[in-house]
């Protein structure tokens, strides 16, 4: 391979019906590419981002000061919230998930002393941290978030709202209200909720912490900003014991949206080199999200949801999620065990489907961004069409029935 170059790489459309990253907006890639080639520091950068630090208010459904964006993935948000845990700090961690298992994970890492860390640098076991780790496919409930801190009294506690790795919904005010009796700081990954679920986080005073991403319910590029959203309470934390991190300090990373001590203020200051193509991408996908209102997108991914469950139910699958954005589902019994086979016949034809990351196997069919009844007719029909190609029998009549139930103008067009 020394000195080869290569053919120029060509990406085809594909349908992206996994748990994430979702569908970008066509709006939002054309203002990723019509941005000019400015300088991060250029007004107009700066005023977008000061745009968008109030627009992710409105969305967050908060008055906390101290809400913007991290350069990255969700997972970059996620570190960030998680710089205020430090070494020997005691903690308590819900995982029912692959996600929230990583979460737990970086917690451990966070949490572990130079000795705990050192015994196992890749997967510490520090005393001070609890995992309650909840069986696949079962949601986190308040009662167990209850007597988990009730026995521990951490400083603090922590729980993914949706789980895409097992499809599941956690108890978000049982959490909430848990810490507060208790006296806990509230961490959430709310990763696969924002911008898909109807919630304001100022609802829920437990939580301290907030982190999520921009290529879901955000339906932005993968690689642009990651919401977040501290209360004064999280800051103060912070400024009292500090944090082993620059990149994503929240209180320097806050600066350069305009949040300085505590306040707004007319212009921010260098933490990092930001993208003008990302910050103006970023910025469109928030006020097509403001235009659509989030109630109305929670309604219309609900609606959509149900829809495509009951599809793929009649074609003799078993459902076992109940988000409103990801199906999680076991094939019918004379295909169980072929999980992997339909995902690669699938994603040979670029309709992207997932599995799950843990055990058991199952499938996962996303609708980010897919809201429309050709969207999800074309995910059912192409689903059916694998079912059959692996040898499994699919009542087409009773499934176009399903469809066209609640979809009689595209089903009367094909």
């Amino acid at each position: 391979m020394t000195g080869a170059i290569f053919p120029k790489l060509e990406i085809p459309d594909t349908l992206a019906a996994g748990p994430g990253p979702g569908s970008t907006d066509a709006r939002v890639l054309q203002s990723f590419a019509q941005a000019g080639m400015a300088d991060h520091m250029q007004d107009d950068v700066l005023r977008g981002m000061i745009e968008c630090k109030h627009m992710l208010r409105q969305i967050w459904g908060t008055k906390n000061t101290y809400t913007f964006a991290v350069a990255g993935t969700g997972w970059s948000a996620l570190d960030m919230m998680f710089s205020a845990v430090m070494p020997g700090d005691t903690v308590v961690a819900f995982t029912n998930g692959t996600f929230s298992g990583i979460d737990g994970l970086t917690l451990r890492m966070r949490a572990a002393t130079r000795e705990e860390l050192k015994a196992n640098t890749l997967d510490p076991r520090p005393a001070s941290v609890t995992i309650i780790e909840i069986p696949h496919g079962q949601s986190v409930t308040g009662d167990i978030v209850d007597a988990a801190l009730a026995e521990h009294k951490p400083k603090w506690a922590f729980m993914a709202h949706w789980e895409t790795g097992s499809g599941r919904i956690n108890d978000l005010d049982g959490f909430s209200k848990a810490c507060e009796r208790h006296g806990a700081m509230g961490l959430v990954d709310a990763v696969s909720s924002l911008g898909v679920a109807d919630f304001s986080i100022d609802d829920y005073p437990g939580v301290v912490g907030w982190a999520s991403c921009p290529q879901k319910g955000i339906l932005c590029l993968p690689l642009t900003y990651a919401p977040v959203s501290f209360t004064d309470r999280y800051i103060d934390v912070l400024k009292e014991n500090g944090a082993y991190t620059y990149c994503h300090h929240p209180i320097f990373e806050a600066r350069h949206w305009g949040i300085v001590d505590g306040k707004d203020v007319e212009k921010g200051a260098y933490h990092r080199t930001h993208s003008a193509y990302a910050v103006a991408a970023f910025h469109e996908a928030l006020r097509i999200v403001l235009h659509d209102t989030i109630a109305n997108r929670a309604e219309a991914y609900a609606f959509h949801e149900s829809v495509l469950r009951e599809a793929v139910e009649a074609m003799g699958c078993r459902v076992t999620s109940n988000m409103t954005s990801l199906l999680v589902l076991n094939l019918p019994e004379a295909l169980a065990g072929r999980e992997m086979e339909l995902v690669r016949l699938c994603r040979a034809k670029n309709f992207c489907l997932w599995p799950t990351l843990s055990e058991p196997v199952q499938i996962r069919i996303g609708i980010l961004n897919l809201l429309n009844p050709a969207a999800i007719t074309d995910i059912a029909n192409r689903f059916a069409d694998a079912i059959r190609e692996l040898g499994g029998e699919v009542d087409q009549a009773r499934v176009d029935q399903v469809l066209g139930l609640h979809y009689p103008s595209v089903i009367a067009a094909e």
